[in-house]
């Protein structure tokens, strides 16, 4: 028998190992940033940055000690290791990479807001994936007149978007609550500062509610700390998550998962709702994915993920990043057999995007050949029954 607030609860919920012992060391470990103003590897100082407190290594000496033809070492910064992302950029750098003669290495991070800043200022780091939301709220920082937001997000450039990141509210199996419009006045847990989950729930909130979510109603914990808090001592009533499906963190939780938690459903009618979905998008979270939590498919909401990388003109970064997107054109069906299942949902086109997004030139370019350089289909080869009979065709 499970004991309430004790951490026996939490362990029926989820994996051995998913949650720290002690919740004090709970916190995520995330690589340190360069210091603000520090220039990317492989740029110039043609877009003006924050004044630099430290010079990174020069691009040209690193170039001339590489042997030639080895592999230079990139970084793409994703989000948890228990998120989505993360396996993403693994994908990208298992099944992408090689064939750009690129060791691309995929770094935790606290989210796409964390992600945009160590893109900009993290030496290594050429590309992020970034949530469009958290994208579009520092471009619209910038135009309401915040200059750093401005100097941060004006030289970054789309390489693809990819694809839509659902939005998880989980509340205890026993709430009240049913649907998302029902939590203007819980206490929610948004995530960790500068995370994509904390932007997207709180622009969430404020586009339902026609109001900010109150500080007093507002926690920033990591998601295995609030999930604790929630079936724990309750101080918690619904905990926002942001992940591709299937989300790691939901697929490792136990059968006993149904009987402690829950998961707020969309009303796609209700008027705050409608109000969400101007700029989010409705989805449905797939019962076969959460097979311990779910009995049935649930509608939801989406946020949309993009593959992003920095204005970069030095020629030999542009040719290494051009290189990666044809290997990305080239390897795709690779992607799409062997990576996460998010990949079946990407597709190589690239439609037009908002004002202030901008595609890289030295990638779009790669990609917008692309149809022309994807090997073709193989011919489906119709079998009579008595070929099938004879094996001699399946």
């Amino acid at each position: 028998m499970f004991r309430k607030g004790s951490r026996f609860i939490v362990r029926a919920v989820f994996e051995a190992g998913l949650l720290l012992a002690t919740l004090g060391a709970a916190a995520q470990a995330t690589t340190p940033r360069a210091p603000q103003g520090a220039t990317p590897q492989g740029t110039s100082p043609a877009t003006p940055r924050p004044t630099a407190q430290a010079a990174p290594p020069s691009p040209a000496a690193s170039a001339a000690t590489r042997p030639a033809g080895a592999p230079v070492a990139y970084k793409i910064v994703t989000a948890s290791e228990r998120g989505t992302y993360i396996q993403i950029g693994r994908d990208l750098g298992k099944f992408i990479a090689p064939q750009a003669q690129i060791d691309l290495e995929a770094l935790p991070s606290a989210g796409s807001p964390d992600n945009i800043h160590r893109l900009r200022y993290e030496e290594g780091v050429k590309l992020a994936l970034v949530q469009s939301d958290v994208y579009q709220a520092f471009i619209n920082q910038g135009r309401a007149g915040d200059k750093t937001a401005d100097a941060i997000i004006r030289p970054l450039r789309v390489v693809l978007p990819l694809y839509n990141e659902e939005v998880y509210f989980v509340v205890r199996a026993d709430s009240p609550m049913n649907f998302v419009h029902e939590m203007r006045d819980a206490r929610i847990n948004v995530g960790p500062m500068r995370s994509g989950t904390a932007m997207t729930t709180t622009t969430m909130y404020r586009l339902m509610f026609d109001q900010a979510l109150p500080d007093s109603k507002l926690t920033f914990l990591t998601h295995e700390e609030a999930l604790f808090k929630l079936t724990g001592d309750k101080s918690i009533d619904v905990v926002a998550i942001v992940a591709g499906q299937p989300a790691k963190l939901l697929t490792d939780m136990k059968a006993e998962a149904r009987s402690l938690i829950k998961l707020l459903k969309l009303d796609p009618d209700n008027p705050a709702s409608k109000a969400a979905l101007k700029t989010y998008f409705q989805s449905a979270v797939k019962a076969t994915n959460y097979p311990n939590l779910l009995t049935e498919d649930l509608p939801g909401m989406a946020v949309k993920a993009f593959l992003v990388t920095y204005d970069y003109n030095l020629a030999g970064t542009q040719a290494r990043l051009a290189q990666f997107a044809r290997s990305l054109c080239l390897n795709f069906d690779n992607l799409q057999s062997q990576g996460h299942p998010k990949w079946k949902e990407v597709s190589l086109d690239m439609p037009p995007l908002g004002q202030g997004w901008t595609y890289y030139p030295a990638t779009a370019r790669e990609l917008g050949r692309c149809a022309a350089m994807r090997p073709p289909p193989k011919p489906v080869r119709v079998c009579t029954t008595e070929q099938k009979i004879l094996g001699l065709c399946d």
